[in-house]
């Protein structure tokens, strides 16, 4: 049975990183080039959105909100991950790895939360076309989009506070960032309330937001099934980058917790790393690319910015979507087919 550290434990120390010599100035440059096109990708769309009055609709502040919290789950690994590239040290100091926690598992929940806000939006818009503007108000956006953050930050903050005041048995986290289940194995003293709360909060962030879905996607498929193929088409075109990206987080995030809570040393090591790093690296460019190439108008509106700045004294022509997302006579094909 483990004794207590006479001390608090005043910085942890990271066990995952390899000792790759000169080569981590290439690792570096690597790293920091991606982080570089994650803000500049994210921060572009957002523009894009802010700037448009025609993008500003339910669907559209969705994404911005998905596209801002991509930043702040970059910004709490990133600049993190570069300093400890360059360092011959890999230790971090107890309140920044808390903070660091905090930073990823907000990010985590906030995601899981917009996307399945982001699900009953498509939901509403095409199972309930003609009652879409009256369901989708002004006031219901704005509220869905602060409980898609407040309860993810509240919900954090009393993780990391029940995880804080632990005594600690050993100060070392065979990872390569701070995640909270590693220094709750750490701990001697009791963690009965710290495991317990850890399955509650993944039950309710991450697993209750993906029945949603589910269910979400259930509806609109039954609808799509019994519209027309042209209608079937273009309404199902409307939902793929969101499934996408669904499934793409879904896949990090569901490795990330077998590792926290099971034995995979039989998993190579740098494939190991790979993967517990990537709903925190993939997922922040994964988006952006995702629905700024897929979606006509993002993918419009980003043109016509960039071509109105070079060629100012011409004429720009559009297609313009409605607030749903669909164009009208599809809003109206998938309505009248119900």
């Amino acid at each position: 049975k483990h004794e207590y550290i006479s001390k608090p434990v005043l910085y942890f120390t990271l066990t995952a990183y390899f000792d790759i010599g000169s080569l981590k100035y290439l690792y570096f440059m690597m790293v920091m080039c991606f982080y570089v096109l994650i803000i500049g990708s994210n921060v572009l769309l957002i523009v894009v959105i802010c700037v448009n009055r025609s993008l500003h609709e339910p669907m559209f502040l969705f994404l911005c909100s998905l596209f801002v919290n991509e930043l702040f789950g970059s910004l709490g690994l990133f600049p993190f991950l570069l300093v400890q590239i360059l360092s011959d040290v890999h230790s971090v100091s107890a309140p920044l790895c808390f903070l660091q926690i905090f930073c990823v598992y907000s990010y985590a929940a906030v995601e899981v939360l917009n996307l399945a806000v982001m699900s009953y939006d498509r939901y509403v818009a095409i199972c309930f076309p003609l009652q879409y503007n009256s369901t989708m108000t002004d006031r219901k956006v704005a509220l869905l989009i602060a409980l898609t953050w407040a309860l993810p930050v509240l919900a954090t903050v009393v993780l990391v506070s029940l995880s804080a005041p632990l005594r600690l048995c050993g100060n070392v986290i065979d990872k390569v960032f701070c995640g909270n289940f590693s220094i709750v194995k750490l701990s001697c003293s009791n963690t009965s309330v710290n495991n317990v709360y850890g399955l509650v909060l993944t039950v309710v962030s991450i697993v209750a937001p993906l029945v949603l879905i589910l269910y979400t996607y259930g509806k609109i498929l039954e609808v799509c099934f019994s519209a027309t193929k042209q209608t079937r088409q273009k309404a199902v075109s409307t939902c793929t980058p969101h499934l996408a990206s669904i499934l793409n987080f879904s896949f990090g995030c569901c490795f990330q917790i077998l590792q926290s809570r099971f034995d995979l040393s039989r998993v190579p090591p740098l494939l190991a790393i790979v993967l517990s790093l990537y709903f925190l690296t993939c997922q922040p460019l994964f988006n952006p690319a995702l629905y700024g190439l897929k979606m006509a108008a993002i993918r419009d509106a980003m043109c016509k910015k960039l071509f109105l700045f070079w060629f100012p004294k011409t004429t720009w022509t559009s297609c313009k979507l409605d607030p749903v997302g669909l164009t009208t006579d599809v809003a109206v094909w998938i309505s009248a087919s119900r």
